[in-house]
C-alpha cells in the first residue's frame, strides 16, 4: 500500500472534501490493522485447511490472501515493524486531512459524530471496525476469518480489542469502553448482541456489536430523522426572531436575557427550561424564536404520544434525545402536564437524558411543573407564558383580519377586548370564519367573529353548569328606570374595563378585583336570570347558569374543589357565570358552634377569593337579598334591585310577551290583565304561553277566555286564590 511521505503531507496539504473520501482512508487503515492481526493469528493457528473439499465450511488462507491481495506466510519482526510504520503515516496523514478539512468548514461525519458525544480516538475506531461490513461486503469474512467461525461475519468485543490493541493489559483496560454507562452503549451508538450459536453463559468478550443503524445513515451524512421516531417527533427549522414573537414582552425580554446570560461565551451547563400557559397561548413559536436566537432548529415531541408506547417510552425518549443532538436541535417536549405522575420517573429520566444529551431542552404545559429535584448538572428553570393581554390581543386580530376590509380596524378592538383569547384561537377564529365565508356565500360582520370567538372558548362547565343561549335583547324586557340604568353601566363597564385599567392606569392600583360582579335581588319572576340574558347577548359572551346542587358537597373540601374548577374553566371560557338563588350558598355566615359551621364560613370565604381573582363576570341572583353576608355584598360591584313590576310594568309586560305572528283576538285588554292579575313576569310568561297552546288545540286565535284559563292554573301553581267570577266580568264588559 502506497502511504503519502510526511514530506508530501506538508506540501500538498490534505484535505477531504466530504465524508466518503474520509472513510475509504479510515478503511485502509482497518485493513493495515487487520494485515497486521492475520499475522499474529496465523502464527497462533498455523494449520488451517485448504482444499476444496472444505470450501463451503470454512474460509481458507488462499481466499483471506485474495482479499487482502498479500501473501501468506510467517509473521517477521520486520513485517510487522512495517505495517507499523504504514498504520502510523496513514494515522498522520488522516489526522492532517481531517484538520484541514475542519478548517475549511468541511464536515465529516465519523469525526462530528466524535466531537458531539465525546468520544476517544479508541472509541471511534470501534465504530469504524462495526461499521466497515455494512461498506464493504469483505469484512465479512475477513471477520469469520479472524474469529474462527465462518458463523460469526459480526465483529465481537473481542475482536475489536485484538484489532485495535497491542497488548493484553491494553486490552484489559480498553474493556471500560464496552460497560452499559460508558458512550458508545449509554447513547446507544452500539449494541451488543448475544451469538444464537453460542451455549448460554458464553463471556462477554464473546458478543457481537451492531452498529446502530441511524449512527450508520449519520456518519455517512444522511440528515432524516431516526425511522423510529418518524410518527412521534418533528424538526421544525425557526423563522420568526424571538422579538416578534406574539407574546407578551415581559415574558420575551425575561427569557432573553437570561438565556444570554446563560450561553455568554459559549455553552453551559445543561438547561431544562419549563414553559408553562394556557393552551394555544405561544409556547412552541417562543421556543422556536429561541432557537433562531440561538441557530438552531427546534425537535418537537408530544410527551402525551410517547406515554402511548406504553413500557417502550424510556427508550424512545433516549432516542429523541440522541437525535435532537445529532441534528445540534433543542428538544421540545409538549403535554408534560398530560403525563401520569410526572414527578417520579420522568423527572429523573429528563434529568439524566438532559445532563448527558441535552444542551436546551424546553419542556411545555398548561400548568406549573414542580419537580422536587433534578439531579445532575442541568439546571431547571420555569417562566409562564400568560394570556396575551387586550393591546396583543387587538394587534393580533388586526394581523388575521386584514383582508376583511376597512371595518377590520375596529373589528379587531372589538374583539380584543371582548375576548380572552390565545394566539392559537384567534388564529381558529379566523379560520373559522373564513370557512364559514366560503360555505354559505355571505359576507361576515362582527357578529360573525364573535360567535367564532365564542366557538374557541375551551366549553368545559357543562359538569357544573347549564349554558344559556340568551335570546332576549334590550326590547325583551321591562324594567324600572333605576334598574334598567344599572345593568347598561355593568354592559359598558365590561366594554370598557381595558381602556380604564390599562390605559388610564387603574389597573396597575389593583391587584385582584379587576372583573365584575353583580347582584341581582329581587322576587320570584322579576327578570333577573332574564336581565343576565340580555347583558350576555349585548356582550355577545357566552352566559352559563351554575347548577347549586352540583357545587355544594356535603363533604369537606368537595364544594372548594367544585368552586375552583367552575372558575378555572371559566377563565377560559370568556364566560359570564350567574350564579341563580346565590342566597343558597353565600348566605349570611352561620355563628359558630362545630366544626360543620366553620367549614362553612371557610367556604364563603374561598368564594371571596375566587370572584376576586376572576376578570370577567359574575352575576349572583337572590330571591332574599337581606339574607346576604354583609362582607359579601361589600366586594360587589353592583347591587340590582329588581322589584315587582307595577300595573304599568305589568301592561307593558302582557303585550311584549306576545309575538307579532301570534293570532290574538283584537279585544285583548291588556291594561285590564295588568290591573286585573298583580303577579310578576315570570309568570305572565307562562300564562302566556299555556294560553296560545289551548287555542292551538281549539284551532283559533287567542283570546281572553284562553288567557283566564291560563292564569287560573299559574294561580293554582301559585297557591293564590282564584275568583271564579272573573270570566264573568269579562263577558259582562263585552
Amino acid at each position: 500500500m502506497s502511504v503519502p511521505s510526511p514530506i508530501v503531507l506538508k506540501e500538498a496539504l490534505p484535505c477531504y472534501l466530504d465524508t466518503h473520501e474520509h472513510l475509504r482512508n479510515q478503511l485502509n487503515k482497518l485493513d493495515l490493522l487487520i494485515r497486521k492481526r492475520i499475522l499474529v493469528f496465523r502464527a497462533e493457528l498455523p494449520e488451517r485447511p485448504g482444499a476444496a473439499d472444505f470450501r463451503f465450511n470454512c474460509i481458507t488462507h488462499e481466499e483471506i490472501d485474495r482479499l487482502l491481495t498479500a501473501n501468506p506466510g510467517t509473521p517477521s519482526q520486520a513485517e510487522l515493524t512495517k505495517l507499523d510504520a504504514d498504520i502510523e503515516a496513514l494515522e498522520a496523514y488522516i489526522e492532517l486531512a481531517v484538520g484541514n478539512s475542519r478548517a475549511r468548514g468541511i464536515s465529516l461525519g465519523l469525526p462530528r459524530l466524535g466531537r458531539l458525544f465525546g468520544l476517544s480516538v479508541f472509541e471511534l475506531q470501534v465504530i469504524l471496525v462495526c461499521l466497515a461490513p455494512e461498506l464493504r461486503r469483505k469484512y465479512d469474512k475477513l471477520y469469520a476469518y479472524l474469529q474462527d467461525d465462518i458463523t460469526r461475519k459480526r465483529p465481537s468485543i473481542d475482536l475489536a480489542l485484538q484489532l485495535l490493541c497491542e497488548s493484553e493489559d491494553e486490552r484489559w483496560r480498553a474493556r471500560s469502553i464496552f460497560a452499559d454507562e460508558a458512550p458508545l452503549l449509554r447513547s446507544a451508538l452500539l449494541h451488543k448482541l448475544d451469538d444464537p450459536n453460542s451455549p448460554s453463559g458464553s463471556s462477554d468478550l464473546a458478543r457481537f456489536l451492531r452498529l446502530d443503524p441511524r449512527i450508520r445513515a449519520y456518519i455517512l451524512g444522511d440528515q432524516a430523522l431516526d425511522g423510529a421516531l418518524v410518527d412521534l417527533a418533528e424538526l421544525l427549522m425557526p423563522t420568526t426572531p424571538l422579538e416578534k414573537v406574539t407574546v407578551a414582552e415581559e415574558c420575551k425580554q425575561q427569557l432573553a436575557n437570561w438565556l444570554d446570560a446563560w450561553f455568554q461565551g459559549g455553552r453551559r451547563r445543561p438547561l431544562l427550561l419549563h414553559l408553562y400557559g394556557p393552551a394555544g397561548v405561544g409556547k412552541q413559536e417562543l421556543a422556536l424564536g429561541l432557537c433562531k436566537r440561538v441557530q438552531c432548529p427546534l425537535l418537537y415531541l408530544d410527551l402525551e404520544s410517547l406515554q402511548a408506547r406504553g413500557p417502550s417510552w424510556p427508550d424512545k425518549l433516549k432516542l429523541a434525545f440522541r437525535e435532537a443532538l445529532l441534528q445540534q436541535a433543542a428538544l421540545f417536549l409538549d403535554h408534560i402536564d398530560r403525563w401520569p405522575e410526572p414527578g417520579s420517573r420522568l423527572t429523573k429520566k429528563l434529568a439524566q437524558l438532559t445532563a448527558t444529551h441535552g444542551w436546551l431542552t424546553v419542556v411545555a404545559g398548561t400548568t406549573r411543573w414542580n419537580p422536587e429535584d433534578i439531579p445532575g448538572p442541568a439546571v431547571f428553570y420555569a417562566l409562564e407564558v400568560p394570556y396575551p393581554d387586550a393591546p396583543l390581543r387587538r394587534a393580533l386580530w388586526v394581523e388575521c383580519l386584514r383582508n376583511w376590509g376597512e371595518n377590520s380596524q375596529v373589528w379587531a378592538a372589538t374583539l380584543a377586548e371582548r375576548f380572552r383569547l390565545t394566539p392559537g384561537q384567534i388564529g381558529a377564529a379566523v379560520a373559522w370564519a373564513d370557512q364559514r365565508q366560503l360555505m354559505t356565500g355571505q359576507p361576515l360582520g362582527l357578529g360573525e367573529f364573535c360567535e367564532a370567538s365564542r366557538r374557541q372558548s375551551q366549553h368545559t362547565l357543562g359538569e357544573l353548569a347549564v349554558k344559556i343561549e340568551p335570546g332576549y335583547g334590550w326590547e325583551d324586557i321591562i324594567l324600572p328606570q333605576d334598574t334598567r340604568r344599572s345593568l347598561d353601566e355593568i354592559c359598558n363597564q365590561v366594554k370598557y374595563q381595558h381602556r380604564v385599567f390599562r390605559d388610564w392606569g387603574f389597573g396597575r392600583r389593583l391587584s385582584h378585583g379587576k372583573g365584575l360582579s353583580a347582584l341581582f335581588s329581587g322576587p320570584p319572576g322579576t327578570g333577573k336570570t332574564m336581565a343576565a340574558e340580555v347583558i350576555a347577548h349585548e356582550l355577545e359572551l357566552d352566559l352559563y347558569k351554575i347548577d347549586l346542587s352540583g357545587v355544594v358537597s356535603k363533604y369537606i373540601g368537595e364544594t372548594e374543589k367544585n368552586l375552583s374548577r367552575i372558575f378555572r374553566e371559566a377563565e377560559h371560557t370568556n364566560a359570564i357565570l350567574f350564579f341563580d338563588e346565590a342566597d343558597a350558598l353565600f348566605g349570611k355566615r352561620t355563628q359558630v358552634s362545630d366544626a360543620h359551621d366553620r367549614y362553612a364560613n371557610i367556604e364563603v370565604s374561598y368564594l371571596l377569593q375566587k370572584m376576586e381573582e376572576y376578570e370577567g363576570v359574575v352575576i349572583l341572583a337572590t330571591n332574599l337579598g337581606e339574607n346576604m353576608d354583609e362582607a359579601f355584598v361589600r366586594r360587589l360591584r353592583f347591587i340590582v334591585e329588581f322589584p315587582f313590576p307595577d300595573a304599568a310594568s305589568r301592561r307593558e309586560i302582557w303585550r311584549t310577551h306576545f309575538p307579532v305572528a301570534a293570532p290574538v283576538d283584537g279585544d285583548m285588554d291588556y291594561e285590564w290583565l295588568a290591573t286585573q292579575f298583580p303577579i310578576a313576569g315570570g309568570n305572565i310568561k307562562n300564562i302566556v304561553l299555556n294560553a296560545a297552546f289551548l287555542a292551538a288545540v281549539e284551532g283559533g286565535n287567542i283570546g281572553v277566555t284562553h288567557v283566564l284559563e291560563a292564569t287560573r292554573q299559574e294561580y293554582g301553581k301559585l297557591g293564590k286564590l282564584w275568583d271564579q267570577g272573573n270570566l264573568a266580568k269579562v263577558l259582562q264588559r263585552n
